[in-house]
């Protein structure tokens, strides 16, 4: 953030590791724009920090005790809490894809260093949500290749193309581009438009499509092979 009234991102600390939870804290503080105002060790006390905090995001491990990370984000996210942003390892399972359905607004891989961790939390906080391309690209590919018994769809069954017909051209085009995993200012770039004017059709595409984050809506495109101009 910049400028001297601008607030600060608040970020909720959820993992249950004690060392790996003081570092993440460590590295977050040490931002001017960044204010870690809680620190939970399970999903429970995450959820219940979250509504008395009421934090700009929640960074979440997945692996936790007593509630997990899926479960706490689906609450999280079913009460408009706050976004959440995903802690996990580069290999991807069920608890990844667990946190998608349940609305998680990015996905940070656990052995990231400091920068990559600030940015991932300031891109979140900013709308964006579509970050740590590594893990953004396996988990589309993931989602867009066949089904397994490992894997199930995201509500058991394949999209229906016919979801798309709610979409005007033009955010038919935006969520190509969220496909390809373009952030609002790449988008505004290749579509000649304000980055203002990005947002609103991303906003309006994930109200239409009853989607609850960006990442969810780049894995529809890919599922249902909506290109990019």
């Amino acid at each position: 953030m910049t400028g001297a009234d601008a607030q600060p991102i608040r970020v909720l600390v959820a993992e249950d590791q004690s060392a790996v939870r003081a570092g993440l804290v460590l590295i977050l503080r040490s931002a001017p724009d960044i204010e870690v105002v809680g620190e939970a060790e399970d999903g429970e006390e995450a959820v219940r920090l979250a509504r008395e905090l009421r934090p700009t995001l929640v960074l979440m491990d997945i692996q936790m005790p007593r509630l997990d990370g899926v479960s706490a984000t689906r609450q999280v996210v079913a009460e408009k809490l706050a976004d959440v942003l995903v802690l996990t390892t580069f290999d991807l399972d069920e608890y990844v894809f667990g946190a998608l359905r349940a609305g998680a607004a990015g996905f940070l891989l656990k052995d990231s260093d400091a920068a990559a961790l600030l940015t991932a939390v300031r891109t979140v906080a900013s709308g964006e949500g579509l970050i740590a391309p590594a893990v953004t690209r396996r988990l589309i590919a993931e989602f867009a290749s066949p089904r397994t018994a490992a894997r199930p769809a995201r509500d058991g069954a394949a999209p229906d193309p016919a979801v798309l017909d709610a979409l005007t051209p033009r955010e038919r085009e935006v969520l190509g581009c969220l496909g390809r995993g373009l952030s609002n200012a790449d988008i505004a770039l290749r579509l000649a438009m304000a980055e203002a004017t990005v947002k609103t059709h991303v906003s309006r595409l994930l109200a239409k499509l009853d989607l609850r984050s960006r990442v969810q809506a780049a894995v529809l495109a890919q599922e249902l092979g909506v290109g990019s101009p």
